[in-house]
C-alpha cells in the first residue's frame, strides 16, 4: 500500500504475523500424512527432502531476521547453519545439494524442535518489539519469509512425488479421490489487441524483485487458447510421431530427448491399451480432458510447432492476466493434480512461455545475502506464469514470474497455446 505521496506505507504488524501464522500450520498439514521414513527421501540433486524444507524455511527467518535484528537471540545449533543454508553464499558455507538425504541426523523430531524454537522467537520479539528494525523493513522481511516458504511446499510436494515415483508400490500420498477418463474438449482462442502497454509488478503488495521494475512493452495483436493444452491433444502429438519428428524440435530439445529416451510425459507408462500416469493420488488413467503436465520446454516448443502454434511471450500472458480473477486449481484445493474442465488462464499446471529468465529495465537486486534470491539465476532458465495445482493460490498475482531450466519436468509444467492474429 502507498501513502498519499507515494511513499510505501508499512505492512501491517499483525497482517505479517497472521500470514507468518498461516504459512507455518500449512508446511505442517503437508507433511502430516508423511512418516519418518518419507521425511529423508531425495531423488536426485534438483530435489530436497521434506525434512531439509521444513529446516531450511526456519533457517531463513532465523538467518535474516533473528540473528541480525533480535538482540540476545541464542540459534538451537549454530551447525544448523551450514545444513539448511542452500545457495546464499554470503550467508556462509553450505552443506552439498546433492546429499542433503543423506542428513539422517539431525532427526525430524529435531527440526521440529528448531522450527519451534524459531518460531517462538519471532513471536516473542514481534510482542515485545525487540527487533532492532524498524517496522516496515521488519514486515518486509517476515513477508518475504512467509512467501519463500509458500515457494518451498509447491517443492515439496513435487520433490516428494518424484521420490515416490522410484518405489514400485507406488504409494499414494493422499486418498485418492473420484476418476474418469473423459473426452478432449474443443478450445476457443481469445484474442488481445495488444499495443503499448505496462508489465511488471505495480507496487501494491508483495512481489520478489525480479517482478519489477513496472516497464512499458510493445506487444503486436496476438491470441490465446482458452485452456492449457490437455492430455488427449498430448497424445495425439504422440501418436502422430511428434517424438520422433526431429524437425519439431530445437537441436538442443532433440539431443537432451534423445539423451533421456523420452517418449512421453514424465511419470506416464502404456497399460492394457491405455495411458496411465502416476500421482500423489496414486496411479490413475491419464484424463484426456485434463491439462497435460511433467513436460519441459523443449516438449512444449515441439507440441507447439506441431499444433501450428507458438508458445506465449510472459508479456502476452501477464497482460491477458492482469485484469482477471485468480481462480483455478491451487495447492490449497489439495488435488495435487491438474483436473482442468474449464477455461481460464489460472491454476492446474504452470505454463512455459517461450521468454527467457532475465532481468527487466532497471532491474537492481536489494544488497547483500538477499539479493541473491532470483538475481543470481538470470541465464540458461525460462519463465513459466500462472501457477499449479501444487501452488499457493495466495501466492500468485499477474507479475508472478517463476522459472526453470528447459530441460526440466518434475514440477507441474505444462503449457498454453498462443499465436498471432
Amino acid at each position: 500500500m502507498t501513502n498519499l505521496d507515494g511513499r510505501a506505507e508499512p505492512f501491517p504488524a499483525s497482517a505479517a504475523s497472521d500470514l507468518f501464522e498461516t504459512v507455518r500450520a500449512q508446511s505442517l498439514a503437508l507433511v502430516a500424512p508423511l512418516n519418518d521414513e518419507d521425511m529423508g527421501l531425495q531423488s536426485m540433486e534438483d530435489a530436497s527432502p521434506p525434512k531439509w524444507h521444513l529446516a531450511h524455511t526456519t533457517w531463513f527467518f532465523e538467518e535474516f531476521i533473528l540473528k541480525p535484528a533480535l538482540p540476545g537471540y541464542r540459534p538451537k545449533d549454530d551447525r544448523f547453519a551450514v545444513l539448511f543454508n542452500s545457495y546464499y553464499v554470503q550467508a556462509g558455507p553450505r552443506h552439498t545439494r546433492s546429499r542433503r538425504g543423506l542428513l539422517s541426523r539431525p532427526t525430524v523430531t529435531d527440526v521440529l524442535s528448531y522450527r519451534s524454537h524459531v518460531e517462538d522467537a519471532l513471536r516473542e520479539g514481534l510482542a515485545t518489539d525487540a527487533f532492532a528494525l524498524d517496522p516496515e523493513r521488519l514486515d518486509a522481511l517476515m513477508t518475504l519469509g512467509c512467501h519463500h516458504e509458500m515457494q518451498h511446499q509447491e517443492l515439496l510436494v513435487t520433490d516428494l512425488l518424484n521420490a515416490f515415483s522410484y518405489n514400485p508400490l507406488l504409494p499414494a500420498y493422499i486418498e485418492p479421490r473420484h476418476t474418469h477418463v473423459s473426452a478432449v474438449q474443443e478450445s476457443s482462442w481469445t484474442a488481445y489487441d495488444g499495443g503499448l502497454l505496462e508489465i511488471g509488478h505495480d507496487g501494491e503488495g508483495f512481489a520478489y524483485d525480479c517482478e519489477g521494475p513496472r516497464h512499458k512493452v510493445w506487444l503486436d495483436p496476438y491470441r490465446l487458447s482458452d485452456r492449457p493444452v490437455t492430455n488427449g491433444e498430448w497424445i495425439a502429438f504422440m501418436e502422430d510421431g511428434g517424438y520422433d519428428n526431429q524437425t519439431l524440435w530445437l537441436m538442443e530439445g532433440w539431443a537432451v530427448r534423445e539423451k533421456n529416451g523420452w517418449d512421453s510425459p514424465l511419470y506416464w507408462w502404456r497399460q492394457d491399451g491405455a495411458w496411465w500416469t502416476y500421482t500423489l493420488q496414486g496411479p490413475r488413467p491419464v484424463d484426456h480432458a485434463a491439462p497435460v503436465v511433467h513436460v519441459s520446454y523443449y516438449e512444449a516448443d515441439a507440441f507447439a510447432r506441431w499444433a501450428g502454434a507458438r508458445l506465449p511471450t510472459e508479456a502476452e500472458w501477464e497482460a491477458a492476466a492482469e485484469p482477471t480473477d485468480i481462480d483455478g486449481n491451487f495447492l490449497e484445493d489439495g488435488n495435487f493434480a491438474p483436473v482442468g474442465r474449464r477455461p481460464g488462464l489460472w491454476g492446474d499446471v504452470w505454463q512455459w512461455t517461450s521468454s527467457a529468465f532475465s532481468p527487466y529495465p532497471g532491474f537492481k537486486p536489494p544488497e547483500g545475502a538477499i539479493g541473491e534470491y532470483n538475481g543470481k539465476f538470470m541465464v540458461n532458465q525460462m519463465v513459466l506464469r500462472g501457477g499449479s495445482c501444487a501452488t499457493p493460490k495466495q501466492q500468485m498475482r499477474s507479475s508472478y514470474r517463476t522459472f526453470f531450466y528447459p530441460h526440466q519436468r518434475w514440477q507441474m509444467l505444462g503449457l498454453r497455446l498462443a499465436a498471432d492474429q
